[in-house]
């Protein structure tokens, strides 16, 4: 089976490194949104423009502009291609229209990777040499997939293996890509089955019993900074240098928390994907779930801050970024994601099938009302999510108990 993966490091570049990368981004950045003006001005008067002719046009604004020039003619190429395919996208009905690149969000060019190559100088440390740049370290925290045959350990040259190689930079500073696309073995699907829970007090419940968090403690203490140094910039002058740093300061901390839930979910997923199968998790609307309760002013919400705070406590747990791990890692290991309907699966009782909202006495505790059945409430609601995932199709789902019928059957019982 054929993958293509993203391998990211981070990159030591020298100052003069560091003035060429952001004159790079800026250049590619300058032409996408010129070519995105020019499809969108003359687009309304019937003119078409495609991909292949404005390469054949950027070849004239090299010849006409020094600054166009220094840049590499295939970097500004992918952005053309980008926007290209982002016009595909609209009219595909994938996307909406593509929207002008801006500056400190998007600081990014992209290289073929025909046109690198790269090499190891110890066990942490290699260099990248980019066209018309020359040789960057970046710190190698894993090695990357299998090289082109007749490549020596080091990787160089890299091969029809690495598609293209992006340089951008974050927050926290510039950073390296490599996408490669490899073959792995194909894997037998392994029997085992899991369900999964996800949550606010335990991020993750398997149906095994295992509970699992994220690291709050650490992603609030950053919160709590990144407000300090928004602070401190609201009371800076805007587009002064002290209000530049402050705001560097604040983007940094956010990253550190963004990186620290990636590397977390990272992780899990890679032990899920190893141990299981099959995983059956529930089919979750993310965006509809962290809408704000606010409303309009002739329908005012309510409980409108207490909404705000479950939707902060859902975004910082990173359920979609764990369900997009999941899925392609499981992929990867020949086994299957299963998404089940979400509806009643924390108050339908896994044993005599009892849908009640009192079944749900507390956060941590499941309690049937109807046959006493007790267990962790997260727990029994991965082992409902696994037994809707891995039902047959055939097989008819038992109507729901009413309070109403229940209170019937126990008086008449008496």
């Amino acid at each position: 089976m054929i993958v293509q993966r993203g391998y990211t490091y981070r990159l030591y570049p020298t100052s003069i490194q560091k003035q060429s990368f952001a004159q790079w981004s800026g250049v590619c950045r300058a032409v996408y949104n010129a070519a995105l003006f020019q499809r969108r001005h003359f687009g309304r008067k019937g003119r078409y423009f495609s991909f292949a002719s404005q390469c054949r046009e950027l070849t004239d604004l090299r010849n006409e502009f020094d600054w166009i020039k220094i840049v590499s003619q295939t970097a500004e190429q992918q952005a053309l291609k980008d926007l290209d395919q982002a016009h595909k996208n609209f009219f595909a009905g994938r996307a909406g229209y593509p929207t002008p690149r801006r500056k400190h969000t998007n600081e990014s060019f992209r290289i073929n990777g025909r046109e690198c190559s790269w090499r190891k100088l110890h066990r942490h440390s290699a260099l990248v040499k980019l066209p018309k740049i020359g040789e960057v370290r970046f710190r190698l925290t894993r090695p990357l997939p299998n090289q082109k045959p007749g490549c020596d350990e080091n990787g160089s040259p890299f091969g029809p293996d690495i598609r293209s190689v992006t340089i951008s930079r974050t927050a926290l500073g510039w950073q390296v890509s490599f996408a490669c696309r490899f073959e792995i073995e194909d894997r037998s699907r392994r029997n085992k089955a899991v369900g999964i829970d996800r949550g606010v007090a335990n991020s993750i419940a398997l149906s095994t019993g295992d509970l699992d968090s994220i690291p709050l403690e650490q992603i609030r203490l950053l919160d709590r900074r990144h407000r300090k140094h928004q602070q401190a910039m609201a009371r800076r002058k805007r587009g002064s240098a002290r209000y530049a740093k402050a705001r560097q300061r604040a983007a940094a901390v956010k990253a550190k928390a963004a990186r620290i839930r990636r590397q977390w979910n990272h992780e899990k997923t890679k032990a899920i994907a190893g141990r299981f199968g099959t995983v059956c998790i529930e089919d979750l609307k993310i965006v509809n779930m962290t809408a704000s309760a606010k409303g309009t002013i002739d329908k005012p919400g309510r409980n409108v801050r207490q909404k705000a705070g479950l939707n902060r406590s859902i975004l910082e747990q990173g359920w979609y970024q764990f369900e997009t791990f999941l899925a392609y890692k499981i992929e990867a290991q020949g086994g299957q994601i299963i998404k089940v309907n979400p509806v009643n699966t924390s108050r339908e009782c896994r044993k005599c099938h009892c849908i009640s909202h009192r079944n749900r006495e507390s956060q941590a505790l499941f309690r049937c009302i109807a046959c006493g059945h007790e267990e962790h409430a997260d727990v029994h609601a991965a082992k409902t999510i696994l037994r809707a995932g891995t039902r047959p199709s055939g097989h008819k789902t038992i109507p729901k108990i009413s309070r109403h019928t229940f209170r019937r059957e126990k008086i008449s019982s008496l």
